[in-house]
Order: C-alpha cells, then sequence, then structure tokens
C-alpha cells in the first residue's frame, strides 16, 4: 500500500516536470520569435541609414 503511494506521487513529480518543460519550450520559441523580429527591424533601420548616407554623397558628387 505504501509503494502504491510513492508511485503515484512519481508518476505525479513527471507529469508535472513534463507540463513544465512544454511550457518553457513555449516560452523559448516566443522569446526566440521576438528576437528575430527585432534583429529584423535594426538590419532594417541600418541598411535604410546606410542607403542615405551613401545616396547622399552620390547625390552631392552629380550636382
Amino acid at each position: 500500500m505504501l509503494a502504491d503511494g510513492f508511485g503515484m506521487f512519481a508518476i505525479l513529480i513527471w507529469l508535472t516536470g513534463l507540463a513544465l518543460g512544454v511550457y518553457l519550450f513555449i516560452l523559448l520559441v516566443k522569446l526566440l520569435r521576438r528576437g528575430i523580429i527585432a534583429l529584423d527591424l535594426y538590419n532594417h533601420a541600418k541598411n535604410l541609414e546606410i542607403r542615405e548616407r551613401y545616396e547622399s554623397v552620390h547625390r552631392s558628387d552629380n550636382i
């Protein structure tokens, strides 16, 4: 009877660990998606900055 209680407790701990693992995986995926979006925005802003700098130099040469 006592061993059966420990077995149920072990299954409960295992299920809790599994649920936490799934939850942490979901949080990690959300964090990675936000990081990719932030990196895309950063690259876009830098590309615009570089284009404005070099296009303004070429425009002044042509005038």
